[in-house]
C-alpha cells in the first residue's frame, strides 16, 4: 500500500491540477508517480521539468531509458523499472535491448560505456574515478554527453527514491528484476 496519497487532478489545487493536467495530456494518462509527487507541486516542477529538459538533450531517448531501466534494476525500484521499460519499448528499443540494459549492458560498445559509467555512478554515489570518466569519453562521449548521462542519473536517483520511499503502485506492465552486476 502506498504511503502517501496520489493526488487525483480533478479535485486539487489550481497549480496541482495545471501540472497533472499536462502530465495527462503527455501520457494520455496519470502516472501514479506523478500523482505522489503532486503532494509537493514545487517537486513536481522539478521532476517533470527536468524530464522535459533531458528529453531535448544530446543522448537521445533511447540511452535515456537504458540508463533509466539500468538504474532502476541497481536500486531495485520495480516503478521506475516498469515505466521506464515501457517508455524504452516505445521508443523503439526491443525488449532484449531493454534485459539487457538492466545489467548495464548492450551489444553496442558506446552504449555499454554509458551504461557501466552511470552504474559506476550510483554504485559508488558519484565517487568515480579518472579512469571511469575517461573510459565513457573513449568510447565517443563528449563533455555535453558525460553530464547529461550524470543529470539522467540524478533524475532517476530522483524517481526510484520517491517510489521506493512511498510505495507507489506500480501502473505499468510489471517487470522482473535481474541480479545486479557490479560496475567496473
Amino acid at each position: 500500500m502506498n504511503r502517501i496519497p496520489l493526488i487525483d487532478r480533478n479535485s486539487t489545487t489550481p497549480e496541482r491540477k495545471q501540472l497533472l493536467d499536462t502530465i495527462h495530456a503527455a501520457f494520455g494518462a496519470s502516472p501514479n508517480m506523478f500523482r505522489a509527487v503532486a503532494n509537493a507541486p514545487a517537486a513536481l516542477r522539478s521532476m517533470w521539468g527536468s524530464f522535459g529538459a533531458l528529453g531535448k538533450g544530446v543522448i537521445g531517448a533511447q540511452l535515456g531509458e537504458q540508463i533509466a531501466v539500468a538504474v532502476a534494476n541497481r536500486n531495485q525500484c520495480h516503478y521506475c523499472l516498469a515505466a521506464h521499460t515501457a517508455l524504452g519499448a516505445k521508443a523503439g528499443l526491443a525488449t532484449e535491448t531493454l534485459h539487457a540494459a538492466q545489467q548495464g549492458e548492450s551489444g553496442d560498445p558506446k552504449t555499454r560505456a554509458a551504461l557501466r559509467f552511470a552504474l559506476a555512478i550510483v554504485e559508488h554515489r558519484g565517487q568515480v574515478s579518472d579512469a571511469q570518466v575517461q573510459a565513457v569519453r573513449a568510447a565517443g562521449f563528449d563533455d555535453e554527453a558525460i553530464v547529461e548521462i550524470v543529470a539522467h542519473v540524478a533524475l532517476n536517483l530522483f524517481t526510484n527514491y520517491v517510489n521506493i520511499v512511498f510505495a507507489v503502485p506500480v501502473d505499468f506492465p510489471a517487470v522482473a528484476l535481474v541480479p545486479a552486476k557490479q560496475a567496473h
